[in-house]
């Protein structure tokens, strides 16, 4: 009966969609460990560490869903269970980082800004469900929500590093926040990436260009990840604003 359960889940691709793969969800728990643990991290007052944390759950949240499409291992289970994990890693996670290093002093202003970005996340992962059949996947509507927990998390960073402490950046903090979370269920588009195949031949300045960014990274981690992540969440913006000079200025 096992073998019998086994061929016919060779032959049957529905069968083969409904099953549970190993290495993928293996990434997607390793991204959820790393968002529990920022917010372990956080509520120890370890915030450099829990910073680092949400950075690492972006990079495993990243590779799951490549290593599936490269392994042909995509499942329904897979796609609720990476909502799942975003959502504490990239909406709970950043949030409550955010709020303990420098918004806890300030009442409800501060976790009135918290709550935002944290149902600015869940609105953004419920969208992009529901949307996934419909919209160009070269761009997504709104800031996705890792870019968002990265320029919060990058924010936190740079800032420990460079010695300056929550309570003196509070008003600056509540800002990125409510910028990161009412960004995120925007309308602006922002690349995706998702145009770019790993399986075919690419040219030696891509090579090249991959490099230089390592090096870039490699040099001041926290401020240059920081810079990425703040000009990204801006393309959105300079993309919409060139859009409508365009529209503005072309013949009707």
């Amino acid at each position: 009966m096992p073998e019998f359960r086994s061929r016919k889940a060779l032959v049957n691709p529905e069968l083969r969609r409904r099953g549970i793969y190993i290495l993928p969800n293996l990434l997607t728990t390793a991204a959820l460990f790393a968002g529990f643990y920022a917010i372990v991290q956080a509520m120890t007052d370890r915030f450099e560490q829990a910073a680092v944390a949400i950075f690492i759950a972006m990079i495993m949240d990243g590779l799951d869903g490549r290593v599936a499409r490269l392994t042909r291992t995509q499942s329904a289970f897979g796609a609720e269970y990476d909502s799942l994990s975003d959502m504490v890693s990239f909406g709970v996670a950043p949030a409550l980082v955010m709020f303990e290093w420098a918004m806890k002093g300030m009442g409800k202003w501060g976790w009135i800004a918290a709550f935002i970005y944290c149902v600015g996340a869940a609105l953004r992962l419920a969208r992009f469900n529901t949307n996934i059949e419909v919209v160009d996947k070269r761009f997504f509507q709104g800031l996705p929500s890792p870019a968002a927990a990265a320029l919060v998390a990058g924010f936190v960073w740079v800032m420990i590093d460079l010695n300056y402490k929550g309570e003196e950046l509070r008003w600056q903090a509540w800002a990125l926040t409510l910028f990161a979370g009412v960004t995120m269920v925007s309308n602006f588009r922002y690349y995706s990436g998702k145009d770019i195949n790993l399986r075919r031949s690419v040219p030696f300045i891509a090579v090249l260009a991959i490099v230089l960014f390592f090096v870039l990274v490699s040099s001041y981690p926290p401020g240059v990840l920081f810079a990425l992540f703040l000009c990204y969440a801006f393309s959105g913006y300079v993309m919409a604003a060139w859009g409508w000079i365009r529209r503005r200025n072309s013949p009707a």
